[in-house]
């Protein structure tokens, strides 16, 4: 079992109180309807796969309800750190 510390509740809870919120730091559009069919496509669908440090969202569910941000390494599984959404990428 994965423990996720969320830093809102200063806690490490299992991984079954959380739910993966897909890749961090993702730049929203500004002017949503000045996008066209192709910026749409990549600004929704297409995301970075590494192998390796990923900075990713998750949601503390069945706790606060935050989102917040996690440094997990894709191989290991290992979370590195997490961090309250809004902060600097870390």
């Amino acid at each position: 079992m994965l423990l996720i510390h969320c830093p809102y509740c200063d806690e490490d809870r299992a991984e079954v109180e959380f739910v993966y919120g897909g890749e961090a730091h993702i730049a929203r559009p500004l002017d949503p309807s000045a996008l066209d069919d192709t910026q749409w496509e990549s600004y929704l669908y297409l995301r970075r796969n590494p192998r390796g440090r990923h900075h990713e969202r998750w949601r503390h569910t069945y706790g606060c309800g935050r989102f917040f941000n996690a440094v997990r390494d894709t191989v290991s599984d290992v979370i590195e750190t997490t961090y309250r959404a809004g902060e600097a990428r870390r």
